[in-house]
């Protein structure tokens, strides 16, 4: 390779590993998915060992399918009696990959197995994904608007002015949104309150939004003036947070705003503040290059030149010697008068 270019590839080489690590980077496999939210388990038992292999069975069906789909729902039959079984169904949160829901619904089964043991009803709730099961025929106590979990963050005190009428701009966009979304996930943001919301798969937009409704209630009843919070129902959930350091691109609730948008918009400054780095490198490499040819050409001219006695500058050898043949001429001449004088 020309040593001109080696710099430039090798800067280049450089620009395409940033290039890579910062566009892995962007999208990590979040370990903080796979975090422990809570549990709950029934105090009854399975009574017959055949079926604790059936809820093992069932365990295998949802994390096979956690690899393609971010919800599953599957009965498992118990033994040779195809009436009774247990119905389980897993659900990642909808902007997370199928990576790393599937990398979320692996851990369930041994958590599930530890938390829970043989209970005949289980969920275990995590940040990333959830997984609930239930023997056919267990009587339990179901709601959809049920209160499971909630968490509530740090009391604002004061400190986050407005922050309770921006929150309660972004649940208004969120409660409608849910609906016409038709999907079961929503996320917003207003200014710097950013919401998110998702339902049990399969729920109707409207059953959807009354769910998300009474979550709203409940986050404004027990976190107050909490900046974070999360409220976890028996057939949805809701998350909202505050992030002061939010600069609102709208002053009205923004629809699925794309955080991977600041992330390209960083990423295109940092590759183009590389890629004109390595410019400017490459063409002071050539300046340099071009500096060290011309000294060598002197150095080259200078070998090769040789000075004249009667010449102030440097001649190259060949006008030396016509100088040289010309001055023996001159000696010849001047012999040539001194004969002639006598």
């Amino acid at each position: 390779m020309d040593l001109t270019l080696k710099p430039f590839f090798l800067c280049f080489a450089a620009l395409l590993l940033l290039l890579l690590s910062l566009l892995s980077s962007a999208n990590p496999v979040n370990s903080d998915y796979n975090t422990l939210v809570y549990n709950q388990c029934a105090n009854q038992t399975f009574t017959t060992p055949p079926t604790q292999q059936t809820l093992s069975s069932l365990f295998q069906e949802l994390i096979a399918h956690s690899s393609q789909s971010k919800f599953f729902k599957h009965t498992q039959a118990t033994g040779d009696d195809d009436e009774t079984g247990i119905s389980g169904l897993f659900q990642c949160i909808q902007d997370i990959s199928n990576e790393e829901c599937h990398s979320c619904v692996s851990t369930l089964p041994d958590l599930s197995n530890t938390l829970c043991r043989e209970s005949v009803s289980a969920r275990v709730q995590l940040h990333g994904c959830y997984m609930h099961y239930e023997l056919d025929g267990f009587d339990s106590e179901s709601s959809n608007h049920k209160l499971m979990h909630k968490t509530c963050g740090e009391l604002s005190n004061g400190l986050a002015v407005g922050f309770e009428e921006m929150r309660g701009a972004a649940f208004a966009a969120l409660e409608s949104g849910i609906v016409v979304s038709g999907d079961g996930f929503y996320k917003t943001s207003y200014e710097a309150v950013q919401v998110m919301a998702q339902c049990v798969g399969g729920l109707g937009g409207c059953e959807c939004g009354g769910c998300v409704s009474s979550a709203v209630q409940i986050a404004e009843a027990e976190c107050g003036a909490a900046l974070s919070g999360q409220i976890y129902l028996e057939e949805c959930f809701l998350s909202y947070a505050y992030h002061p350091d939010e600069i609102p691109d709208h002053p009205h609730p923004e629809t699925r705003r794309d955080r991977n948008g600041s992330n390209g918009k960083s990423v295109a400054i940092v590759v183009g503040g590389a890629a004109a780095l390595c410019l400017g490198i490459y063409i002071l490499h050539g300046a340099r290059r071009e500096t060290q040819r011309e000294r060598q050409k002197e150095e080259q001219r200078q070998r090769l030149c040789i000075f004249s006695p009667h010449v102030a500058t440097c001649l190259p050898p060949i006008l030396v010697m016509e100088e040289s043949h010309k001055q023996v001429e001159e000696s010849h001449e001047q012999v040539e008068d001194i004969d002639s004088a006598f």
